[in-house]
């Protein structure tokens, strides 16, 4: 196949890359030794080095082995952003175990899934969070909780430890574990479960080595080595969090400066106190940057690069973003099965508004046919996006059949509807589960969306499908305003109506006040979808 967008990489930056046979704790080793006293991780003005870090990790791993923690063995993080969740990831993987991320939002039910799927025997879990824990752990194979409080009080009964005690508690340095980094699992990142049971996504030490690589490549005219400061909002147990900001950031060396969570003033001040030069985010964050009346008081022109990524960057609100700010976003693609960056607009080349770019170093990808699943696309067709590279996983925990599912003949079978152009240049169109069919005409929810957000009064917005007795579906616009702003119902139709065609043109328009999200922002279109459907009967 030709890889046509290869003719925008420069020379200087390799389309396709040797991953080398190297572990997660052995690249965070040679970071160690390039930047022993540089700092490694911000949280609420304190600081601690990579020597530091290398050293907390060490400690981590041996207390898991004094325990009898054992190479491939499962180890639950169900934390917010905080050092001590960078300490146990990479504690967890030097002895050879397996990480899996949790999301501290989960409820029991939720919580229970992921531990008795996994079979993880420890967790590092949030303090507050016990109670969580407490009505399902008899369900499940945990014998030892390291618990994790903001407060820096010690802790220690029956039920768990806190984590500085249990680091107090080691002996040794750790034993060393033969890591085979092709093979070895070392995240299982589950899935978001919009289509069933959530999936654990085995991700080995050469795919998100090769994905913090690639994009390091892809990006290395922005990324100055030992000097940058990068802004960790996402959560790290995300996917985009764990490989765009804690893995990368300890590739190169750079400053990672943690935030619990997206708190719009606490950001700014952050901003402001730090000067980060790099802050991967997604479009609720940035909506909410654009929205802040002194958002330009807080010196966000330190931010050299934005990446934006987990969904669909809206153009409208990328040109307000940019002329508000000054700085540059560009817009990516990846997901959980792939580590997860595949593509991304690049700064080296045209910036396309509304494509999420080309495919980053050693990754590729072409549309095929919606129906057989083979015959590729021509540019300009929309059919499944589906792609090939060392960061696709090696396969779903436990799941045979889902993992032939998607997996097939090498090749990740994304869900994803998308189009090519002739650049190579990818536009995701909407997930295949999302299109609405009305009245046998195809509309993709993005195509509605893009225009309603062209509406001075739209703060956010999503478009579902909803049962029509006549239509089979008909087209429904769940938006929040913009404070001080007002649009009636049939106003937005009407503004619809002049852009849009006339089976797209939304026959339904809810106000709410604000929109259900995941936790790292990401706008819930399937709970909407079902709370529609609903109200529909």
């Amino acid at each position: 196949m030709e890889k046509v967008w290869h003719k925008h990489y420069p020379k200087h930056i390799r389309p396709e890359l040797e991953i080398p046979n190297q572990s997660l704790p052995e690249m965070l080793v040679e970071t160690v030794k390039k930047y022993p006293n540089h700092p490694a991780l911000y949280f609420f003005g304190q600081e601690i080095s990579y020597t530091k870090l290398g050293e907390l990790a060490g400690a981590f791993a041996s207390c898991l082995q004094q325990d009898g923690f054992e190479k491939g063995d499962r180890a639950a993080i169900m934390l917010p952003n905080c050092p001590q969740y960078i300490i146990s990831y990479y504690g967890i993987l030097q002895t050879g175990g397996i990480v899996t991320q949790v999301n501290p939002m989960y409820t029991s039910n939720e919580l229970e899934y992921i531990l008795r799927d996994s079979g993880a025997n420890v967790i590092v879990i949030y303090e507050p969070l016990l109670p969580v824990l407490k009505q399902i752990i008899a369900n499940t194979s945990v014998k030892r909780v390291i618990t994790v409080n903001f407060e820096g009080k010690e802790a220690v009964d029956e039920f768990s430890i806190d984590f500085a005690s249990f680091l107090k508690s080691v002996k040794k340095p750790p034993t060393p574990v033969m890591i085979q980094a092709s093979e070895d699992v070392a995240v299982l990142q589950y899935t978001g479960g919009t289509t069933g049971r959530s999936k654990g996504a085995m991700l080995t030490h050469r795919n998100l080595l090769a994905n913090v690589m690639q994009c390091y490549e892809y990006f290395k005219d922005e990324i100055k080595p030992g000097q940058d400061r990068m802004l960790t909002v996402i959560p790290l147990f995300h996917v985009y969090g764990m490989t765009s900001c804690m893995n990368l950031a300890i590739y190169t060396g750079a400053l990672n400066i943690l935030l619990p969570r997206f708190e719009i003033e606490e950001v700014l001040q952050t901003i402001k106190e730090t000067k980060p030069t790099s802050f991967p985010g997604v479009p609720t964050m940035y909506i909410a940057l654009i929205n802040h009346p002194k958002v330009n008081e807080y010196g966000l022109d330190s931010i050299s690069i934005c990446n934006s990524g987990s969904a669909p960057m809206h153009v409208e609100l990328m040109r307000t973003f940019e002329e508000k700010t000054g700085a540059k976003i560009l817009e990516g693609y990846g997901l959980s099965e792939s580590s997860p960056t595949t593509h991304c607009n690049p700064a080296f080349g045209p910036r396309k508004p509304g494509s999420v770019g080309i495919g980053v170093p050693s990754t590729d990808y072409k549309i095929v046919d919606l129906g057989d699943g083979i015959k590729e696309l021509k540019p300009g067709e929309i059919g499944e996006l589906i792609i090939k590279g060392p960061q696709v996983m090696k396969g779903y925990w436990n799941m045979p059949e889902e993992t032939a599912n998607t997996l097939r003949d090498g090749w990740l079978y994304t869900g994803d509807i998308a189009y090519m152009d002739e650049d190579g240049y990818v536009y995701i169109v909407d997930r295949k589960k999302d299109m609405i069919i009305a009245s046998g005409y195809n509309i993709y929810p993005r195509d509605v969306e893009e225009v309603i957000y062209q509406h001075p009064a739209i703060k956010e917005a999503v478009v579902v499908g909803v049962p029509d007795a006549y239509r089979g579906e008909t087209v429904k616009a769940v938006v929040v305003l913009k404070e001080g702003q007002q649009v009636s119902e049939d106003e937005l139709i009407s503004f619809c109506r002049e852009k849009l065609a006339a089976f797209k043109v939304p026959r339904i328009v809810e106000f709410r006040s604000e929109l259900p999200k995941t936790s790292v922002g990401k706008i819930l279109r399937r709970k909407i979808r079902e709370e529609s459907a609903k109200v529909s009967e």
